[in-house]
């Protein structure tokens, strides 16, 4: 396939509602969705993101990992998570309405709950290279090897913008319609386009589209954007959320948080399957709720 035979990716702005949205996901893997997150909180999450990341060594994530493990996070891309202990303005993207009504769409076909996978700043600086073209379900390589081509979703994803990301600046590289392809091999980076995207303005994503961060075309400026993504509720996430705070910590937040962040069980009802993530033998809200502690 060459370059000018790959469409650009839908975009569509979030006041269009959830619609135009699932239609685009289901026809291309992946849609910009403009606005969806609004300016204060995108301010807050960039002022927050940005002092943390001075005290973070640009490649730090690579160590301990192999060659290809390397290449996969970049020598000089700041990456970190626990966002929610940054700033309170995460529990707000947490509780994106339009982002709720997305995965609510994409994941309950197939699960009773769905949790965090991970919230992650992704900053690639100058002369980073293109990441590698992925699939970000291949994180549960057994389910979907098994599964592959029909297999239900079991992640969607956001890269959200906290400014201006353009392709110069390294915007994430989507191959359109690679979701719905019948073999497993990636493709090459000439057959993906670029998810520009402005502050606040989110590329929401199939876990089964092909894609990767792009290459940081210049000599001084980095691209700031973070991930967020959600997981069915039977799968272990990537990231270990629920560590990040003690049981009871979360009192004040939404239902809606305090589940995405590991601090209720999971309930496979109206389908198949038994109570998953429990202590004590009982729904961790419930120890929660008459402990106050960690019980």
């Amino acid at each position: 396939m060459s370059k000018t035979a790959v469409r650009s990716l839908q975009r569509t702005p979030a006041s269009a509602g959830l619609e135009p949205i699932l239609e685009a996901m289901r026809e291309d893997g992946g849609v910009i969705v403009e606005g969806m997150f609004g300016a204060d909180t995108i301010a807050q999450m960039r002022a927050a993101a940005d002092e943390f990341a001075q005290g973070i060594q640009p490649g730090g994530a690579t160590q301990g990992l192999g060659d290809d493990g390397k290449r996969f996070v970049g020598a000089n891309t700041i990456r970190f998570s626990s966002l929610a202990r940054l700033t309170p303005a995460f529990f707000d993207v947490l509780d994106n309405e339009l982002y709720a009504q997305i995965a609510d769409a994409v994941l309950l076909p197939i699960c009773g709950s769905y949790w965090l996978n991970t919230a992650q700043v992704m900053y690639i600086g100058p002369g980073e290279t293109a990441q590698m073209l992925h699939r970000d379900a291949n994180n549960w390589w057994a389910f979907v090897k098994a599964t592959w081509p029909d297999s239900p979703e079991v992640t969607v994803s956001a890269m959200i913008g906290l400014e201006e990301v353009t392709e110069e600046l390294g915007a994430t590289r989507v191959v359109p319609g690679s979701h719905r392809q019948s073999e497993l091999a990636r493709y090459e980076e000439r057959e993906s386009v670029p998810a520009e995207l402005g502050p606040g303005d989110a590329l929401v994503y199939s876990g089964y589209v092909l894609h990767g961060g792009g290459a940081n075309q210049t000599t001084d400026q980095w691209r700031r954007a973070f991930h967020v993504s959600f997981v069915a509720g039977w799968l272990t996430p990537e990231e270990a959320s629920p560590m990040d705070f003690s049981l009871g910590e979360l009192a004040g937040q939404s239902e809606r948080v305090q589940r995405l962040l590991g601090h209720s069980s999971y309930d496979p009802r109206p389908y198949n399957g038994g109570g998953l993530w429990l202590r004590h033998a009982r729904e961790m809200q419930d120890v929660i709720a008459s402990n106050g502690d960690a019980g």
